[in-house]
Parts: C-alpha cells; sequence; structure tokens
C-alpha cells in the first residue's frame, strides 16, 4: 500500500515572530535617508496612508505630504459620494457597535458623483502637494482618467488580491498594459503576497506592487474567508521579485507593504524584509487630524453582501506630526514612526533604505515575552 499524499504546509511569519540582529557597524541616525523613491518621484519618508476613508481627506492628504509623505485618498469613498462627507463620517463614528456595519453599508449605498472626482483632487492639488487616489480594478478605467484630467499624480489600483490574470464569464478584466497606454501616471497595484503574482505584475509594466492579504486592524478577509499571508514572508517573497525583475530587466519596481504595521518596530520589519515603503491606515487614523474621529474601517466593510472588514476603535492619541515624528512620551512604539526607522537604521548601519534592505531578520519567537514579565504585567 502506497503511503498517503499529505499537504504539507510552509511555515510563514508575521511581525512578533521576527527581529532585525544589529549590525557590525554603527551610523549616527541623523545620518540616514529615509528618502523613498517611485518612478522618479520622491519622498522624504517612506510612509502612506491608506486610501481609507477614516484615514484620509483631501485636507489630510495635504498634511501627509507637506510632512514628505503621501496621503492616498480613496475615490470610491464618502468623498466622491457626498457634497459634505463630514455629515455622513459623523454618524458612521456614533453608531454603536451593534450598528456600525449597518451604517457603514447605508453611507456606501450613495451612488459616486463622477463631479466630486475631479473637485477632491483639485482640493488636495492647491494645497500644494502630489495628488494620489485609489480605485478598484472594476471602476478604474472610469474614474482614473477623471482623476488624472484635473490633475492627480499617482494612481492605485486595490482591491482585496489582484493579480495580472483575472477570470470573468461577464466582462474583460482589467489590463494594466492597456491602463498604462490610457492614462500617463505612475500606476501602483496591489494587494498581493506572492512571488509569480509580483512578477507577473511587474511584467506588465506597472510602477509599484502593494503587499498585503488580510493583516489590516480593520480587515476580516482571513476570518471571513480564510485567505491571507503573514506580513514578513508575503514581504520577503514579493521582494525576491522584485529583486529577480531588477536583474532581468534594470527597471526597479518598489515594493510597499501594505496592513498589519502598528509599531514603528513592525515599521522597520518591513524595510528590513525588503519593502521600499509602507501603507498604513490604522496607526495614521489615531491622529486628531483624520477623519474617523477616532475610529478606523476597511474598505470592504460596507460590502452589501459579504462585508470583510469591521469599524475598530483606534482613538485620537495625537497629532500627525507626534505620531510620524515626536516628541512622544509614549513607550509602546505608536508615534515618532520615522525616529524608530532611523534609530533602527543607525542600529543596523544602513544609511538609506536600500542599505536596510541587507539586514540580518531572525526568527524571534519570543520577542514578545523575552525579559518582558514587567510590561506585561503593566507594573
Amino acid at each position: 500500500m502506497s503511503a498517503p499524499r499529505i499537504k504539507e504546509l510552509r511555515r510563514a511569519y508575521g511581525f512578533d515572530e521576527v527581529a532585525i540582529a544589529p549590525g557590525d557597524v554603527t551610523i549616527n541616525p541623523d545620518q540616514t535617508n529615509t528618502t523613498f523613491s517611485l518612478d522618479g518621484q520622491n519622498f522624504d519618508i517612506p510612509i502612506i496612508a491608506s486610501g481609507m476613508d477614516a484615514v484620509v481627506s483631501p485636507y489630510f492628504a495635504g498634511l501627509m505630504g507637506k510632512a514628505g509623505g503621501l496621503g492616498v485618498m480613496n475615490l470610491e469613498g464618502v468623498q466622491s459620494r457626498y457634497e459634505d462627507p463630514s455629515e455622513v463620517l459623523d454618524s458612521i463614528s456614533k453608531a454603536s457597535p451593534e450598528e456600525a456595519t449597518s451604517a457603514l453599508q447605508k453611507a456606501y449605498s450613495a451612488p459616486i458623483k463622477e463631479n466630486l472626482v475631479g473637485e477632491r483632487v483639485k482640493e488636495i492639488k492647491a494645497q500644494g502637494v502630489r495628488c494620489a487616489v485609489s480605485v478598484t480594478p472594476a471602476l478604474t478605467k472610469k474614474l482614473a482618467p477623471l482623476a488624472v484630467e484635473a490633475g492627480a499624480d499617482l494612481i492605485f489600483v486595490q482591491s482585496t488580491v489582484t493579480t495580472s490574470r483575472h477570470i470573468s464569464k461577464s466582462t474583460r478584466g482589467l489590463v494594466f498594459s492597456e491602463l498604462l497606454e490610457l492614462i500617463n501616471v505612475p500606476i501602483i497595484v496591489g494587494n498581493c503576497v506572492g512571488y509569480d503574482v509580483a512578477l507577473e505584475l511587474m511584467e506588465s509594466g506597472i510602477h509599484g506592487v502593494l503587499v498585503g492579504v488580510g493583516p489590516g486592524a480593520a480587515c476580516t478577509t482571513r476570518e471571513v474567508t480564510g485567505v491571507g499571508v503573514p506580513q514578513v514572508t508575503a514581504t520577503l517573497d514579493c521582494a525576491a521579485a522584485r529583486d529577480e525583475y531588477t536583474r532581468r530587466t534594470g527597471r526597479y519596481v518598489p515594493i510597499i507593504t501594505d496592513g498589519g504595521i502598528r509599531t514603528g518596530g513592525d515599521l522597520c520589519k518591513a524595510i528590513a524584509c525588503g519593502a521600499d515603503a509602507v501603507m498604513i491606515g490604522s496607526p495614521l487614523a489615531r491622529a486628531a487630524e483624520a477623519p474617523g474621529k477616532g475610529y478606523n474601517w476597511g474598505m470592504a466593510t460596507p460590502h452589501p453582501a459579504l462585508p470583510r472588514g469591521t469599524r475598530v476603535h483606534v482613538g485620537a492619541t495625537g497629532s500627525l506630526q507626534q505620531i510620524l515624528f515626536g516628541p512622544t512620551s509614549r513607550t509602546d512604539g505608536t508615534q515618532n514612526l520615522v525616529g524608530a526607522l532611523a534609530a533602527c537604521m543607525g542600529m543596523i548601519g544602513a544609511f538609506n533604505i536600500r542599505e536596510m534592505h541587507r539586514a540580518e531578520v531572525i526568527v524571534a519567537p519570543s520577542i514578545k515575552t523575552e525579559g518582558k514579565h514587567f510590561q506585561r504585567g503593566g507594573q
């Protein structure tokens, strides 16, 4: 009798299971360069505010741009559905936990007003910063040209899982090579978690890849569908695809780890694993200036039939300036994210983001408990 064929499980790792090993040489943090480049556009900090309605409004996008980062506005959210989104945002934040998802579904049942797409883009551009917007594949051909015509500088095409090959009975899927001919601005595509998919997306000509399925604080994809890969492994795999693509073509396509990042330590680990930048939502939703009023919710939360997200209370813990640059009195790593990155780069001897990719990352399953007895006890 032959032995049964048993599916082998591959071990995957999340942020809490790894640590960054110190380098052989250390440098002063003030000598580090945190600049991130995307198709020739340079940003002082490698932090992108996620295209969530609770995180990015036109005003918040302006604040992120002035801080040296980038804010991505959701073109299919409340900003393009309501002339004045403040009332609906207020109603979502005031809904009880039991009513939250229903309130979101009601709010997002209002139709998208195409005239608001251009208006919101112009509001962002009027602040003297670059404008980035996000769209789902289904509405990209319809909304992206309107945004670019109004002055958008970058287009993020996002869905829960994105591949370059999509099979559908009803309509022909979005073809990225055709989209690149339609609009002449950088296109960043996500989300994916695997080497082969990331490589195929890069081969289509797009300018950046978003990595992450299921790790976000407001995302319930893994609970609802069971699909997802922990972010450390996902980032390592997609970064390997980027490196292989660069070797073949000489063209460098940045990897952006999107979701699951709560602290400066998580940010540092993502970059050490190969990310060129990170996209974060909930940590920035805690800013006093964020439109969610202390709450955050995933882009799939309002889905009318199968919500894959939830509204989470994150609280308003400080200004955007404090969260990004400090100063802070918090010891949990949720503020002064850029300062944490510079300190980490100094400890491992990395002058810039590319050099940080060479840092040694080790499996550290006891990282949350080793020597932390008094911290865990609340003393």
